[in-house]
């Protein structure tokens, strides 16, 4: 990624869930690094005008586009739109994401399909409809996915299963267009203090109120996008995070009996039990 490329081979870039947490910290930390042309894409028009604003007041160009991506019309379209505007995307960030703190026998049907279509289905149908672009470009895909995609989190049925079907597809995808010069970069967070949790699903469908229970540190999006921007011009494969997280996930494969235990003990105000 060449900050110094000039002007008219301009890059693209193309960030989902850009609007708020860690979508505008990426977007603010690659602005201050590359010349490129924003693409934020967010199912919130107000808050992307402002991010739209902000962009232009540093100089920078931008394009916004509202898109419920639970909605795989929207996403359909969405991908019409930038195929016929870009022929060339040189990252594609599928950051936007949702999940949901309810107990896998008190949650429907449709919060799981929901959660299933916004963190694996939509990335995988950006990919595949920018994928001449992403080719053309030698571009890369970065995928924010979790560390709930390698160890189970007990409240969290339908995020881990999304987010580990997200790490399978991709990690088989990357070894398929290796040839083709495009790239993808993992990323496996633990926990980031952004709107995903504040806006987690209830079983029903409304919004949970009982307070989230977590597994290591609880990290800035700032900090995260940073550790993103590097992982990118290191080229890097993968992130996983530093703490005691990736223990846990090494735990599950090693112990898996211990570290349930352990896990429903720290989880067990979610499960709506007592010590």
């Amino acid at each position: 990624m060449d900050k110094n490329q000039p002007e008219n081979l301009q890059k693209t870039f193309v960030i989902t869930g850009a609007a708020e947490g860690l979508g505008w910290a990426i977007t603010l930390c690659l602005a201050k690094k590359y010349r490129a042309e924003f693409v934020l894409v967010d199912i919130s028009t107000e808050k992307l005008r402002q991010r739209e604003a902000q962009l232009r007041a540093l100089d920078v160009r931008v394009r916004i586009y509202t898109v419920d991506l639970s909605n795989y019309l929207a996403v359909e379209e969405l991908v019409e739109s930038l195929r016929n505007e870009y022929s060339r995307v040189d990252l594609l960030v599928n950051n936007a994401g949702i999940t949901h703190r309810s107990l896998s026998s008190q949650t429907s049907s449709t919060v799981i399909r929901k959660v299933m279509v916004v963190n694996y289905h939509a990335p995988v149908e950006l990919t595949q409809g920018l994928f001449a672009g992403l080719k053309a470009a030698s571009g890369c895909v970065v995928n924010i996915s979790s560390m709930a995609g390698w160890m189970p989190v007990l409240g969290r049925a339908g995020y881990c299963a999304a987010k580990s079907a997200l790490h399978q597809y991709f990690e088989v995808f990357r070894e398929e267009v290796r040839n083709d010069g495009v790239s993808v970069l993992m990323v496996y967070p633990s926990f980031l203090a952004t709107a995903i949790e504040q806006n987690a699903l209830a079983g029903d469908g409304g919004q949970a109120r009982h307070q989230r229970s977590t597994v290591g540190a609880v990290r800035s999006p700032e900090w995260m996008a940073n550790q993103i921007l590097t992982s990118l011009e290191k080229g890097r494969e993968r992130w996983f995070p530093k703490d005691i997280s990736l223990i846990g996930a090494y735990l599950y494969r090693l112990a898996p009996t211990t570290f349930l235990k352990q896990l429903r003990r720290r989880f067990r105000m979610e499960l709506g039990t007592t010590p």
